[in-house]
């Protein structure tokens, strides 16, 4: 009995301990992010709606709105600015005109790779700190702990 207590006292120190450092790793992450993107001409809740059109391809507004956890109407006053910029275009589907879809443009594309790369850069330099086997542990658990929030 005496040992199931300890355990779960270990346990909830283990869960403070690591929301606490994924908080945190987060927070570095979002900072880095926005540092890599403020030298470029788009906001940070842009290169989100770029980063999901390049992962999933053409997008209803509304999927998009979805995805981004934002109301339709803001989805739609920032895809017009991006319209504006010339980052996505607007489509309507061929088969149901009433449909039209959010597709990226080159240069929508061309920036959010090039962010991509820069944000890759610098979690390389980071991982340099790290033999090949901590890298591989840290892939794989956290691909599973993905997994489990995803289910």
């Amino acid at each position: 009995m005496a040992e199931d207590i300890n355990k779960t006292m270990l346990d909830q120190d283990q869960v403070a301990f690591l929301e606490k450092e994924l908080r945190h790793i987060s927070g570095i992450i979002k900072q880095k992010g926005r540092e890599i993107l403020s030298t470029y001409t788009i906001t940070p809740p842009q290169f989100v709606a770029l980063q999901w059109l390049l992962e999933l391809g053409d997008m209803t507004i509304g999927d998009l709105s979805n995805k981004m956890y934002l109301a339709f109407s803001t989805t739609t006053d920032l895809i017009d600015r991006m319209e504006k910029s010339e980052l996505v275009k607007r489509i309507r589907d061929e088969q149901d005109r009433r449909v039209v879809r959010i597709h990226l443009l080159e240069e929508g594309a061309r920036i959010i790779e090039e962010v991509i790369d820069k944000r890759q850069q610098y979690l390389e330099d980071v991982l340099q700190h790290f033999d090949q086997a901590e890298v591989a542990n840290l892939a794989i658990l956290l691909e599973k702990l993905h997994q489990e929030m995803k289910n």
